[in-house]
């Protein structure tokens, strides 16, 4: 085996991998709707995108030209010089689509590897330039400049495009159906699906028949020839077809499109980015094979990589399977999906991102523009537009499951077809698109205009988008960079230089999975305050025992940790609880989400007396915010590097830690179990806690008066101390709200 060959092998295993982290990073361009809406079970979700990928793999054949010609000139370049580009672009592929990975943001594929080939092929181009002793000028010799730039302009104009018309579509849709839509589905439900099937056969007409490697250029001609007609008969057959089966079989509509929407996206992606992950290997291979046909493998240029070419179909076959497979295994798949789907939810609850100054402006300036627009409408045209968007009496069904949907099935529908439609129009009119790009905003865009952004989400969501939004444009940016400088290694440093690359590949990606998982348990640890399959207000509150006890008893271990790194001057142990307190503020806040789902089946369900288990609002809010102040006070004194407190004051201090920590112990033990607490056993311990308070704040006045502790000292002990008095009442009273009102009484 000659070297070159290694590289291929290389590149072969690479493609394996990037595989793997790429369906990871675009499996919710066709997954998210159908989740979202929890159109079928996972099971059938996900069986129905792996038929879609195998399906699509055989459609992706004219594709593979990109990686050969469609970014540099391969006439300019030899065997070895493509190699070590090739080698580059593979290698920052798989670091950085599992970067993106890791923390759950969707990127474009495509985008990538443009780049990716870009940054390879200039930071080669100059260095056959530098070594000619030629001009940096002819470098557009080598590069296809024409074709990033339609990049480029195609990646804006996809953004948004595909934002407004999303949040067009829905607005007319919305105010067809109305969100109890139902009735109106049974009514007319099947035109809606007879438009939404002819866009999605369109989109695999114009988005996959002239790739496939099965399908003659004949054929592909003729469907664009009659596209009209065969659009036309499909909407007349689907429609009709539709109305009978709601009829006869009573088939919900917007499910049977929802899932054939995810396997026409599904195929779609296989078929238009399958070049992402094997393209470039597959021409490595080409070049060496021309390279080794001519008889000179390191001096003959690669002509042949210009002209076209029709990949083994056992190979795109194979890619399928791998597609598949890592589709269900693939646990990083699952956390971009989650990103989407969250963004786009209907109820209000836990916010991943948080708001910045950025997207508070834009929140802004987009309610002062509505506000105007609504002053330009009639008050009979806006009155009969927020009735047509009541949501008042709309429950979401229930999936079988017993979880509540994000969003419901009109827009998932909504979301699929529209990004069929538009991928299918940018198609024909050779924009260079992005799968990614388009679901994505066609997705934001719905979610805007079905009102899912409330003044309450708003800002969170929004930040939500700017961030994907940004890491979009920050692939581009690394890509080039990386893919460049990685060639730069390859060029000059030969086999060791691609030996220390994969090691450092290696590395991250290890780290990344390390990360990932650190996130998984964040994630995890937060489904357990999920309410979505509670459907009466008996077992929600019954499962609020629980949270409860859950939330007390993370808000011990951190607390405990605020007051012990602050005497042992530990500022890793500090650092740690500082993490660790975001996440209780987060729980907090689920936790007061999930009140307002139980108060609202309350209210359904006629209960009377709602008032005290509303308390708990209050109760679980102030609680974390005093441990926050305990934990934040103790980071910023040790980080600081402020002089440690008086040994006295340590003293004293651990008392008041172990006396609050019993309080926490005893009443999250008394909730998770359920048990009446008792309240001697209560009295006693707040009782001590009071007792030492008060002992203490004597003591620390003498040590004022005296000057032994400074001021700075003085106010971080009293802060400790009120702080715990503080959340031992509330943990009792919270105690207090869950058992009989009658016998409630207030210890503290």
């Amino acid at each position: 085996m000659d070297i070159f060959q290694g590289a291929i092998a290389i590149l072969l295993l690479l493609a394996v991998s990037d595989l793997v982290v790429g369906v990871a990073n675009d499996a919710v361009n066709f997954l998210s709707p159908a989740i979202g809406s929890r159109a079928a079970s996972f099971r059938v979700i996900m069986v129905v995108g792996g038929l879609g990928i195998l399906a699509g793999v055989t459609f992706s054949s004219g594709m593979m030209e990109v990686a050969r010609k469609g970014i540099f000139n391969p006439q300019y370049f030899t065997m070895p010089e493509l190699m070590v580009a090739f080698l580059a672009v593979m290698l920052t592929d798989v670091i950085l689509l599992d970067l993106y990975n890791t923390f759950g943001l969707p990127t474009s594929t495509t985008v990538s590897l443009v780049f990716e080939l870009l940054g390879a092929a200039v930071a080669v181009s100059v260095i056959k330039i530098v070594q000619a002793g030629k001009s940096l000028a002819e470098m557009v010799a080598y590069i296809n400049t024409s074709k990033a730039l339609a990049i480029i302009s195609g990646i804006l104009l996809s953004v948004a495009i595909a934002f407004v018309v999303g949040a067009a579509v829905q607005f007319v849709t919305r105010v067809v159906f109305t969100f109890n839509f139902e009735k109106r589905v049974r009514r007319y439900g099947a035109l809606w699906g007879g438009l939404a099937f002819a866009a999605i056969v369109h989109f695999i007409l114009i988005e996959g028949a002239k790739g496939a490697s099965f399908i003659s250029n004949a054929t592909v001609d003729w469907m664009h020839e009659h596209n009209w007609l065969i659009l036309g008969w499909t909407f007349l057959a689907c429609g009709l077809l539709l109305q009978l089966l709601m009829v006869l079989a009573k088939v919900n509509v917007l499910k049977v499109l929802v899932l054939v929407g995810t396997f026409a996206i599904a195929m779609a992606f296989a078929a238009n980015d399958l070049v992402n992950f094997i393209g470039v290997p597959l021409a490595s291979l080409s070049a060496y094979e021309s390279a080794q046909e001519s008889g000179d493998l390191l001096g003959q240029t690669m002509e042949a990589l210009r002209q076209p070419v029709r990949s083994n179909t056992l190979y795109l076959l194979i890619a399928g399977a791998i597609m598949t497979a890592t589709l269900w295994i693939s646990r990083k798949a699952r956390t971009v999906t989650r990103t989407t789907v969250t963004l786009g939810r209907q109820e209000e609850g836990y916010e991943r991102f948080e708001a910045t100054v950025l997207s508070q402006t834009i929140v802004r300036m987009v309610g002062t523009s509505f506000d105007l627009i609504r002053k330009l409408v009639p008050p009979a045209a806006r009155a009969w537009i927020a009735h047509r968007f009541d949501r008042a009496r709309y429950r979401p069904a229930p999936a079988a499951d017993g979880t509540v949907p994000s969003f419901d099935l009109l827009r998932a529908s909504v979301n699929l077809t529209v990004a069929a439609a538009l991928i299918s129009w940018g198609t024909s009119l050779k924009l260079p698109l992005s799968t990614t790009y388009v679901t994505f905003m066609v997705a934001m865009g719905t979610s805007l205009s079905d009102q899912a952004w409330g003044r309450e989400s708003a800002v969170y969501r929004v930040t939500g988008v700017l961030t994907v939004v940004g890491g979009w444009f920050f692939t581009a940016v690394v890509a080039f960079a990386v893919s460049s400088v990685f060639a730069v290694v390859i060029y000059h440093g030969r086999v060791p230089g691609v030996i220390a690359i994969m090691l450092l590949a290696s590395v991250l990606i290890l780290r990344n999975r390390t990360l990932h998982r650190s996130r998984e348990r964040e994630v995890e640890a937060m489904e357990v305050f999920n309410l979505r399959k509670i459907k009466d207000s008996a077992a929600a509150i019954n499962v609020s025992f629980r949270h409860a006890g859950i939330f007390l008893q993370e808000v011990r271990r951190t607390l405990a940790d605020g007051f012990e790194g602050l005497f042992d001057q530990d500022l890793a142990k500090l650092r740690e609880a500082r993490r660790r307190q975001k996440s209780i503020q987060q729980w907090a806040n689920i936790i007061i989400a999930n009140i307002f789902k139980v108060l609202r089946l309350l209210q359904w369900e006629h209960v009377e007396n709602s008032q005290r288990y509303a308390e708990t609002m209050g109760t679980v809010q102030r609680i974390a915010e005093s441990q926050r102040d305990v934990v934040m006070r103790a980071y910023m004194h040790v980080a600081n590097n402020h002089a440690g407190l008086l040994e006295t004051q340590v003293a004293e201090l651990n008392l008041i830690k172990g006396a609050i920590c019993d309080v926490l112990d005893a009443t999250a033990a008394a909730l998770m179990k359920r048990e009446p607490p008792d309240d001697a056993l209560f009295k006693e311990k707040t009782d001590r806690l009071n007792a030492l308070i008060l002992e203490f704040n004597q003591n620390q006045i003498m040590r004022i008066q005296d000057n032994s502790s400074k001021t700075r000292l003085s106010i971080l002990f009293y802060a400790f101390m009120w702080n715990s008095r503080t959340i031992a009442r509330q943990s009792v009273l919270l105690l207090q709200i869950f058992r009989d009102p009658l016998r409630s009484k207030v210890l503290v």
